[in-house]
């Protein structure tokens, strides 16, 4: 008998359910629901840019809707499903009751923002981030080592720090915080208690300061220090953290009946979205996975028993949480997909407008030549992820002239972050973690060819695409095999299960050696922008631009 796994990816505007047959990795059928609160499914605060926060109830919605419905279409045998796996954005922390229920779902707080998931791109806690950073460097603590040296707006103890002064009413009324990547695991076993539910260490330790080096979560001292309050919410926490070969626990008898599977069927604990997205692109030691989407995520493995040095500006050095057993790396950009829609929806001239916006502009800037337009962008626009761990920086275009098109703007826009990867990746290999191989994953780099030269000739390295337009939830599956017991380990899963397509975007020379001089530049607006070079002299930039543009266009 056939046997399947289902994979449940939560992203940030949508949750989609892949059912896949974990002999062949066949993806049989899958079921997409967006988020009905909100705009996109996002909660917005018109009088602060930073805020977004997502609904509760539209998490369990969409796996009840999601899984019945590939269950439903794909007509497959309940007792043939041996697992579930489930991936999320993060961090995406939620304040709950003693008994796990969002605080959001209480009628008491279903007015109050703070009640709801704290999405991963909010970015109100970014005071409290710095205090984070700060604090630890006073207090000689090793906490920020293992997460690049710098906290986050993006992370949990910002966000839970910044609710305590905003809002007291909800933190004093939550019992504990839960991830959204442990949330929808615990709500379908039914194992909700904050205090046994089983964490993940990819959460845990990329977001939350968690590492055994220290003792689990930082010191009651060290949490005092910024917040007697935080102190007292470490006992209401956790003290071991799981990666995401280990069950959650089995589906419960009432969401079982719901979704049409057996009860009892083995659920995964959970983790983010870019690292399960790496093992369902086949992530291994050597091979850097780009998940491309509103943000990106870039993930790495180190050899098993390897050890890894610690890099400023990463998002996290964690082991167990990509595959367990090895050293998992991620670093990021806060904007890439969203730089695109930000262009196209607030920008775009009319005649490159409509539905079809994207591919008016891509085809009109895939002709125009490396430095042509001399334009120069940072990416910037939602701050800055790796390496700087900024949110306070902002987005920025130069070169512009009279004659300055939008599909020379929406180009620069791309190259800006094809220069972001690059940054990253020379950052890791300045740390001794060398990089042979890209694979890139998400709709971008399934859809827009153009895209994709531009990083491989930016960063010169080919480029290859993920065999699968679903990584994350196929990734999902692969764990809740895994932890069915199904299959032996992440590796056989893989082996069985993932691969990459037939194309292969190779660095184009002549390309490269220009891109070469405009990364120059972009690195000096960097540096100096980014406040590692506050005595940058930015006087020649625009004429280097000027130039660069007259000789690609001789």
């Amino acid at each position: 008998m056939a046997r399947y796994a289902i994979g449940v990816d939560y992203g940030t505007n949508s949750c989609r359910a892949l059912l896949v047959d974990i002999d062949n990795g066949n993806e049989v059928v899958a079921s997409v629901f967006p988020y009905p609160s909100g705009d996109d499914g996002i909660l917005l605060d018109p009088k602060d840019p930073n805020l977004a926060r997502q609904n509760a109830q539209d998490y369990i919605d969409g796996f009840l809707t999601t899984v019945a419905e590939v269950v439903s279409k794909s007509g497959v045998d309940p007792n043939s499903v041996v697992g579930i796996g489930v991936d999320t954005t993060g961090s995406s922390p939620i304040p709950v009751d003693k008994n796990g229920r969002a605080l959001s779902l209480d009628p008491q707080f279903k007015d109050h923002l703070a009640s709801y998931c704290w999405l991963w791109k909010d970015h109100t806690s970014f005071a409290e981030a710095a205090e984070i950073t700060e604090k630890a460097d006073a207090m000689g603590r090793p906490f920020l080592a293992k997460c690049g040296g710098t906290y986050s707006s993006e992370w949990f103890w910002s966000k839970i720090l910044h609710c305590a002064r905003v809002a007291p009413e909800v933190f004093e009324a939550a019992y504990s915080w839960v991830e959204l990547c442990d949330f929808v695991p615990a709500y379908i076993t039914g194992n909700t208690d904050p205090l046994t539910l089983k964490r993940s260490i990819c959460a845990a330790g990329h977001k939350a300061m968690f590492s055994d080096e220290w003792g689990g979560l930082p010191d009651k001292e060290f949490l005092t220090a910024l917040d007697p309050r935080l102190a007292d919410l470490r006992d209401r926490l956790y003290t071991a953290a799981y990666p995401s070969d280990e069950p959650m626990g089995g589906l419960t008898d009432e969401v079982a009946a719901k979704v049409g599977l057996r009860p009892g069927t083995v659920v995964a604990v959970g983790a983010f979205d870019a690292h399960m997205g790496a093992v369902g692109s086949g992530i291994k030691p050597g091979v850097l996975v780009k998940i491309m989407g509103t943000s990106t995520c870039d993930c790495m493995i180190a050899p098993e028993g390897a050890k890894v040095a610690d890099i400023p500006g990463v998002c996290g050095i964690v082991p167990g949480s990509v595959v367990p057993s090895r050293i998992g790396i991620e670093a990021g950009q806060s904007a890439v997909g969203d730089i695109f829609n930000w262009f196209v929806d607030h920008l775009n001239p009319e005649e490159f407008g409509g539905e079809n916006a994207h591919a008016k502009l891509t085809e009109v800037a895939a002709q125009l030549k490396p430095g042509e337009s001399g334009l120069l962008a940072l990416d910037w626009n939602n701050g800055n992820r790796t390496i700087l761990v900024d949110p306070l920086l902002s987005g920025l275009l130069i070169g512009q002239t009279l004659h300055t098109s939008a599909p020379e703007v929406f180009r620069a826009l791309v190259e800006a972050t094809a220069y972001g990867a690059l940054t990253i990746i020379k950052r890791i290999e300045e740390y001794g973690v060398m990089i042979d191989e890209v694979v890139n994953c998400g709709g971008i780099a399934e859809k827009n060819p153009m895209v994709m030269q531009i990083y491989a000739d930016v960063c010169n390295r080919p480029m290859r695409i993920s065999r699968s337009a679903q990584t994350p939830a196929l990734g999902a599956a692969i764990f809740g095999a895994v932890a069915a017991g199904a299959v032996e380990d992440i590796s056989a899963a893989q082996a069985k299960m993932t691969g990459t397509k037939d194309v292969v975007y190779h660095p184009i020379p002549e390309n490269v050696a220009v891109y070469e001089r405009l990364y120059a530049l972009y690195l000096a607006l960097h540096d100096a922008f980014g406040g590692v070079n506050k005595a940058a002299d930015l006087s020649g930039v625009m004429k280097e631009l000027i130039s660069i543009r007259q000789a690609a266009r001789n």
